[in-house]
Protein backbone atom coordinates (compact mmCIF):
# COMPACT_ATOMS: atom_id res chain seq x y z
CA UNK A 1 0.00 0.00 0.00
CA UNK A 2 1.11 3.59 -0.92
CA UNK A 3 0.44 6.83 -2.34
CA UNK A 4 -3.00 8.42 -2.00
CA UNK A 5 -4.14 5.06 -0.67
CA UNK A 6 -2.12 4.45 2.47
CA UNK A 7 -2.85 8.00 3.09
CA UNK A 8 -6.30 7.43 3.33
CA UNK A 9 -5.49 3.87 5.78
CA UNK A 10 -3.67 6.07 8.08
CA UNK A 11 -6.06 8.98 8.09
CA UNK A 12 -9.20 6.04 8.37
CA UNK A 13 -7.04 4.87 11.67
CA UNK A 14 -7.44 8.04 13.30
CA UNK A 15 -10.48 8.42 12.90
CA UNK A 16 -10.37 11.17 10.08
CA UNK A 17 -11.43 11.79 6.31
CA UNK A 18 -9.40 13.77 3.93
CA UNK A 19 -11.09 16.73 4.06
CA UNK A 20 -10.35 17.10 7.63
CA UNK A 21 -6.94 17.38 8.25
CA UNK A 22 -5.45 20.50 9.06
CA UNK A 23 -2.92 22.67 6.77
CA UNK A 24 -0.39 24.87 7.95
CA UNK A 25 0.51 28.07 6.32
CA UNK A 26 -2.82 29.04 5.39
CA UNK A 27 -5.08 31.96 6.96
CA UNK A 28 -8.25 33.47 6.38
CA UNK A 29 -6.26 36.55 5.34
CA UNK A 30 -5.64 34.30 2.27
CA UNK A 31 -9.86 34.17 1.72
CA UNK A 32 -11.25 36.71 -0.18
CA UNK A 33 -14.59 38.69 1.40
CA UNK A 34 -16.73 37.82 -1.69
CA UNK A 35 -16.64 34.10 -1.01
CA UNK A 36 -17.79 34.52 2.67
CA UNK A 37 -20.76 37.16 1.29
CA UNK A 38 -22.02 34.50 -1.35
CA UNK A 39 -22.31 31.85 1.36
CA UNK A 40 -23.61 33.89 4.16
CA UNK A 41 -26.30 35.00 1.47
CA UNK A 42 -27.20 31.28 0.52
CA UNK A 43 -27.12 30.23 4.32
CA UNK A 44 -29.32 32.72 5.39
CA UNK A 45 -32.17 31.91 2.71
CA UNK A 46 -31.73 28.64 3.69
CA UNK A 47 -32.13 29.51 7.65
CA UNK A 48 -29.70 26.39 8.76
CA UNK A 49 -27.51 28.88 10.30
CA UNK A 50 -28.90 31.26 12.76
CA UNK A 51 -28.72 34.80 11.79
CA UNK A 52 -26.22 35.36 14.90
CA UNK A 53 -23.31 33.21 13.86
CA UNK A 54 -23.61 34.59 10.07
CA UNK A 55 -23.02 38.27 11.33
CA UNK A 56 -20.14 37.19 13.25
CA UNK A 57 -16.51 37.31 11.91
CA UNK A 58 -15.19 35.12 9.02
CA UNK A 59 -13.02 33.65 11.34
CA UNK A 60 -15.68 32.94 14.08
CA UNK A 61 -18.17 31.42 10.94
CA UNK A 62 -15.05 29.43 9.69
CA UNK A 63 -14.83 27.84 13.65
CA UNK A 64 -18.90 27.57 13.35
CA UNK A 65 -18.57 25.67 10.27
CA UNK A 66 -16.21 23.73 12.35
CA UNK A 67 -13.25 24.11 9.27
CA UNK A 68 -10.41 24.79 11.79
CA UNK A 69 -8.90 22.24 14.04
CA UNK A 70 -6.46 24.05 16.78
CA UNK A 71 -5.13 27.16 15.20
CA UNK A 72 -5.01 25.47 11.52
CA UNK A 73 -7.38 25.90 8.90
CA UNK A 74 -8.62 22.49 7.17
CA UNK A 75 -8.34 21.34 3.83
CA UNK A 76 -12.32 21.48 3.32
CA UNK A 77 -12.23 25.81 3.81
CA UNK A 78 -9.63 25.86 1.17
CA UNK A 79 -11.79 24.17 -1.49
CA UNK A 80 -14.61 26.15 0.03
CA UNK A 81 -13.23 29.78 0.63
CA UNK A 82 -9.87 29.63 -0.64
CA UNK A 83 -9.96 31.73 -4.62
CA UNK A 84 -7.84 29.64 -5.57
CA UNK A 85 -7.60 26.02 -4.02
CA UNK A 86 -5.78 24.28 -6.61
CA UNK A 87 -2.66 26.29 -5.26
CA UNK A 88 -2.51 23.45 -2.29
CA UNK A 89 -5.43 20.90 -3.97
CA UNK A 90 -4.31 19.20 -7.46
CA UNK A 91 -6.93 18.74 -9.51
CA UNK A 92 -9.81 20.45 -7.70
CA UNK A 93 -11.42 21.62 -10.63
CA UNK A 94 -14.26 20.45 -13.14
CA UNK A 95 -13.72 19.56 -16.69
CA UNK A 96 -16.59 19.56 -19.31
CA UNK A 97 -16.20 18.22 -23.47
CA UNK A 98 -18.74 17.69 -26.26
CA UNK A 99 -17.60 14.54 -27.57
CA UNK A 100 -18.52 13.18 -31.12
CA UNK A 101 -17.69 10.12 -30.53
CA UNK A 102 -15.35 8.45 -27.59
CA UNK A 103 -12.63 9.07 -29.20
CA UNK A 104 -13.95 12.63 -31.11
CA UNK A 105 -13.41 15.51 -29.16
CA UNK A 106 -14.96 18.59 -30.50
CA UNK A 107 -14.56 21.62 -27.95
CA UNK A 108 -13.85 21.86 -24.17
CA UNK A 109 -13.97 24.22 -21.02
CA UNK A 110 -12.59 24.05 -17.58
CA UNK A 111 -13.80 25.52 -14.94
CA UNK A 112 -12.12 26.57 -11.35
CA UNK A 113 -12.56 28.77 -8.04
CA UNK A 114 -13.58 27.38 -5.41
CA UNK A 115 -16.39 24.96 -5.03
CA UNK A 116 -19.28 27.26 -5.04
CA UNK A 117 -17.46 29.06 -7.85
CA UNK A 118 -17.44 25.37 -9.92
CA UNK A 119 -20.98 24.72 -8.78
CA UNK A 120 -22.41 27.41 -10.20
CA UNK A 121 -20.17 28.04 -13.12
CA UNK A 122 -20.35 24.49 -14.21
CA UNK A 123 -24.35 24.66 -14.12
CA UNK A 124 -24.69 28.03 -16.50
CA UNK A 125 -21.99 26.50 -19.03
CA UNK A 126 -24.08 23.44 -19.13
CA UNK A 127 -27.14 25.28 -20.02
CA UNK A 128 -25.80 28.10 -22.34
CA UNK A 129 -23.45 26.08 -24.36
CA UNK A 130 -23.43 22.26 -23.98
CA UNK A 131 -27.55 21.63 -23.57
CA UNK A 132 -29.96 22.84 -26.20
CA UNK A 133 -33.27 24.19 -25.03
CA UNK A 134 -36.28 23.48 -27.41
CA UNK A 135 -38.27 26.87 -27.59
CA UNK A 136 -42.16 26.81 -28.25
CA UNK A 137 -44.77 29.21 -27.38
CA UNK A 138 -47.76 29.68 -24.89
CA UNK A 139 -49.81 32.12 -26.61
CA UNK A 140 -47.09 35.14 -26.84
CA UNK A 141 -45.17 33.43 -24.22
CA UNK A 142 -41.66 31.84 -25.18
CA UNK A 143 -41.26 28.67 -23.52
CA UNK A 144 -37.51 26.93 -23.21
CA UNK A 145 -37.70 23.33 -23.07
CA UNK A 146 -34.33 21.54 -22.12
CA UNK A 147 -33.00 18.10 -23.80
CA UNK A 148 -31.78 17.31 -19.99
CA UNK A 149 -34.00 18.27 -16.47
CA UNK A 150 -31.42 21.06 -14.94
CA UNK A 151 -32.55 19.67 -11.44
CA UNK A 152 -31.32 16.54 -11.94
CA UNK A 153 -28.05 17.63 -13.89
CA UNK A 154 -27.42 19.91 -11.08
CA UNK A 155 -28.08 17.33 -8.29
CA UNK A 156 -25.67 14.92 -9.97
CA UNK A 157 -23.02 17.72 -10.23
CA UNK A 158 -23.42 18.68 -6.28
CA UNK A 159 -22.87 14.65 -5.23
CA UNK A 160 -19.82 14.77 -7.78
CA UNK A 161 -18.61 17.99 -5.57
CA UNK A 162 -19.06 16.59 -2.44
CA UNK A 163 -18.13 12.80 -2.43
CA UNK A 164 -14.81 13.17 -4.84
CA UNK A 165 -11.85 12.13 -3.75
CA UNK A 166 -9.81 15.06 -3.94
CA UNK A 167 -6.57 13.44 -2.57
CA UNK A 168 -6.61 11.95 -6.50
CA UNK A 169 -5.53 14.59 -7.92
CA UNK A 170 -8.07 14.50 -11.07
CA UNK A 171 -10.82 16.59 -11.95
CA UNK A 172 -14.33 16.04 -12.05
CA UNK A 173 -15.09 15.19 -15.98
CA UNK A 174 -18.44 15.74 -17.73
CA UNK A 175 -19.10 14.33 -20.65
CA UNK A 176 -21.62 15.58 -23.39
CA UNK A 177 -22.94 13.36 -26.67
CA UNK A 178 -25.51 13.86 -28.76
CA UNK A 179 -27.77 11.56 -27.06
CA UNK A 180 -26.33 11.43 -23.16
CA UNK A 181 -24.37 13.22 -20.87
CA UNK A 182 -21.86 11.77 -18.20
CA UNK A 183 -20.92 12.90 -15.04
CA UNK A 184 -17.43 11.29 -13.75
CA UNK A 185 -15.71 11.97 -10.40
CA UNK A 186 -13.01 9.77 -8.40
CA UNK A 187 -13.92 8.39 -5.27
CA UNK A 188 -15.59 5.18 -3.30
CA UNK A 189 -18.62 3.94 -2.42
CA UNK A 190 -18.94 3.42 1.48
CA UNK A 191 -17.32 0.11 2.62
CA UNK A 192 -19.79 -3.25 1.73
CA UNK A 193 -22.38 -0.65 -0.47
CA UNK A 194 -22.86 -1.39 -3.87
CA UNK A 195 -24.78 0.49 -6.79
CA UNK A 196 -27.96 -1.44 -5.49
CA UNK A 197 -27.22 0.12 -2.04
CA UNK A 198 -27.42 3.22 -3.65
CA UNK A 199 -30.80 2.98 -5.38
CA UNK A 200 -32.87 1.91 -2.09
CA UNK A 201 -33.00 4.19 0.55
CA UNK A 202 -29.94 4.81 2.17
CA UNK A 203 -29.07 6.47 4.86
CA UNK A 204 -26.40 9.91 4.43
CA UNK A 205 -22.48 8.77 4.22
CA UNK A 206 -20.84 11.71 2.80
CA UNK A 207 -17.12 10.83 1.48
CA UNK A 208 -16.33 14.54 3.17
CA UNK A 209 -18.18 15.42 5.61
CA UNK A 210 -16.47 18.75 6.40
CA UNK A 211 -17.56 19.89 2.94
CA UNK A 212 -21.13 18.44 2.87
CA UNK A 213 -21.69 19.99 5.82
CA UNK A 214 -20.85 23.32 4.83
CA UNK A 215 -22.86 22.61 1.13
CA UNK A 216 -25.75 21.44 3.84
CA UNK A 217 -25.52 24.99 6.06
CA UNK A 218 -25.39 27.06 2.55
CA UNK A 219 -28.74 25.49 1.24
CA UNK A 220 -27.14 23.45 -1.80
CA UNK A 221 -27.76 19.37 -0.43
CA UNK A 222 -29.37 17.61 1.98
CA UNK A 223 -28.47 15.37 4.31
CA UNK A 224 -31.10 12.57 4.03
CA UNK A 225 -29.35 10.62 1.40
CA UNK A 226 -31.99 11.32 -1.28
CA UNK A 227 -29.82 12.42 -3.79
CA UNK A 228 -30.18 9.09 -6.20
CA UNK A 229 -33.83 8.55 -5.82
CA UNK A 230 -34.26 12.29 -6.24
CA UNK A 231 -32.37 12.17 -9.55
CA UNK A 232 -34.42 9.07 -10.49
CA UNK A 233 -38.22 10.80 -9.23
CA UNK A 234 -37.15 13.74 -11.56
CA UNK A 235 -36.49 12.27 -14.51
CA UNK A 236 -39.23 9.59 -15.23
CA UNK A 237 -42.17 13.06 -14.13
CA UNK A 238 -40.59 14.56 -17.15
CA UNK A 239 -41.10 12.12 -19.58
CA UNK A 240 -36.94 11.26 -19.70
CA UNK A 241 -35.50 8.02 -19.19
CA UNK A 242 -33.68 6.99 -15.66
CA UNK A 243 -30.40 7.94 -15.23
CA UNK A 244 -28.42 5.21 -15.27
CA UNK A 245 -25.21 4.74 -11.96
CA UNK A 246 -21.86 3.19 -12.71
CA UNK A 247 -19.38 2.17 -9.96
CA UNK A 248 -16.01 1.01 -11.71
CA UNK A 249 -12.49 0.82 -10.06
CA UNK A 250 -12.09 4.07 -8.58
CA UNK A 251 -14.81 6.16 -10.34
CA UNK A 252 -18.77 6.76 -9.86
CA UNK A 253 -20.48 7.14 -13.40
CA UNK A 254 -23.55 9.02 -13.61
CA UNK A 255 -25.24 9.20 -17.41
CA UNK A 256 -28.40 10.79 -18.42
CA UNK A 257 -29.84 10.25 -21.51
CA UNK A 258 -32.59 12.68 -23.51
CA UNK A 259 -35.96 12.17 -25.22
CA UNK A 260 -34.49 11.41 -28.48
CA UNK A 261 -37.57 9.37 -29.83
CA UNK A 262 -39.14 11.92 -31.33
CA UNK A 263 -41.44 11.27 -34.76
CA UNK A 264 -38.44 13.05 -36.70
CA UNK A 265 -35.55 11.22 -35.03
CA UNK A 266 -37.93 7.65 -35.67
CA UNK A 267 -38.12 8.49 -39.27
CA UNK A 268 -34.11 8.58 -39.23
CA UNK A 269 -34.03 5.39 -37.83
CA UNK A 270 -36.10 3.93 -40.33
CA UNK A 271 -38.08 1.67 -37.78
CA UNK A 272 -41.61 0.10 -39.14
CA UNK A 273 -44.77 0.75 -37.15
CA UNK A 274 -44.57 -1.99 -35.08
CA UNK A 275 -41.11 -0.85 -34.10
CA UNK A 276 -41.72 2.22 -33.19
CA UNK A 277 -44.13 1.48 -31.14
CA UNK A 278 -42.76 -1.30 -29.15
CA UNK A 279 -39.67 1.66 -28.72
CA UNK A 280 -42.00 3.91 -27.05
CA UNK A 281 -43.91 1.56 -25.19
CA UNK A 282 -40.15 0.12 -23.78
CA UNK A 283 -39.76 3.60 -23.00
CA UNK A 284 -42.72 4.19 -21.09
CA UNK A 285 -42.28 0.79 -19.28
CA UNK A 286 -38.81 0.44 -19.10
CA UNK A 287 -38.65 -3.07 -19.66
CA UNK A 288 -40.26 -5.90 -22.15
CA UNK A 289 -43.64 -6.99 -21.44
CA UNK A 290 -43.93 -9.72 -24.62
CA UNK A 291 -47.58 -10.55 -23.68
CA UNK A 292 -49.29 -7.06 -24.59
CA UNK A 293 -46.69 -6.62 -26.95
CA UNK A 294 -47.89 -9.52 -28.78
CA UNK A 295 -51.54 -9.00 -27.97
CA UNK A 296 -51.37 -5.33 -29.47
CA UNK A 297 -49.88 -6.44 -32.64
CA UNK A 298 -51.29 -9.99 -32.82
CA UNK A 299 -48.18 -11.30 -33.64
CA UNK A 300 -46.09 -14.46 -32.82
CA UNK A 301 -43.43 -14.51 -29.72
CA UNK A 302 -41.08 -15.12 -31.77
CA UNK A 303 -41.74 -12.40 -34.22
CA UNK A 304 -41.84 -10.11 -31.22
CA UNK A 305 -37.97 -11.23 -30.00
CA UNK A 306 -37.06 -10.58 -33.74
CA UNK A 307 -38.18 -6.68 -33.35
CA UNK A 308 -36.52 -6.86 -30.01
CA UNK A 309 -33.01 -8.16 -31.73
CA UNK A 310 -33.78 -5.30 -34.22
CA UNK A 311 -33.64 -2.63 -31.82
CA UNK A 312 -30.64 -3.96 -29.98
CA UNK A 313 -28.81 -3.73 -33.20
CA UNK A 314 -29.82 -0.45 -34.01
CA UNK A 315 -28.35 0.91 -30.73
CA UNK A 316 -31.79 2.25 -29.51
CA UNK A 317 -32.31 -0.84 -26.37
CA UNK A 318 -29.61 -2.50 -24.59
CA UNK A 319 -29.89 -5.46 -22.52
CA UNK A 320 -28.60 -5.29 -18.46
CA UNK A 321 -29.44 -8.84 -17.54
CA UNK A 322 -31.85 -11.71 -16.23
CA UNK A 323 -35.47 -10.30 -14.82
CA UNK A 324 -37.81 -12.34 -13.23
CA UNK A 325 -37.80 -15.90 -14.62
CA UNK A 326 -35.63 -15.84 -18.15
CA UNK A 327 -36.74 -12.70 -19.60
CA UNK A 328 -34.51 -10.27 -20.34
CA UNK A 329 -34.96 -6.57 -18.97
CA UNK A 330 -34.00 -3.77 -21.70
CA UNK A 331 -33.36 -0.30 -20.98
CA UNK A 332 -34.11 2.63 -23.34
CA UNK A 333 -30.61 4.38 -24.28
Amino acid sequence: MKGAALDKFLLEKKGKRWDGVPIPNVSINDFTQEIFDFFRKRAFRSQRIDEESLADSNEHLIENLQLKEGKFLKRASILLFHPKPEKHVVGAYIKIGFFESNSDLRFQDEIHGNLFEQIEKTTEILFTKYIKALISYEGLNRVETYEYLIEAIREALLNAVAHKDYAGGVPIQISVYKDKLMIWNEGQLPENWTIETLLDKHSSKPFNPDIANALFRSGYIESWGRGISKMTEQCLNSGLPAPLFFFKSSGFWVEFRKDIYNEEYLREMALNERQKDALLFFKLKAEIVNAEYVSRFSVSDKTARRDLVELVEKNLLYRIGKGKGTKYIYYVR
